[in-house]
């Protein structure tokens, strides 16, 4: 993923408790590729993909619900 796609997994994974840090791929090009690695600094960015596609989806909507 790109800088800007980490931003944004990086916001969804604060915002759905996911664990987890968006580090660069290659630490020494931060314009590079990004992934997600847990706390034993494997690469997990398949899962949490997966996880904030999934949270994403299941969200509710917002607005107003009038009963008749």
């Amino acid at each position: 993923m790109t800088a800007n796609e980490a931003f944004e997994i990086h916001d969804a994974m604060r915002r759905y408790g996911i664990p987890g840090a968006v580090v660069p791929a290659n630490p020494e090009d931060p314009e590079g590729a990004w992934v997600v690695v847990d706390t034993d600094g494997h690469d997990v960015t398949t899962d949490v993909l997966a996880r904030v596609s999934a949270m994403s989806r299941t969200r509710p909507g917002r607005g107003f619900v009038i009963a008749r």
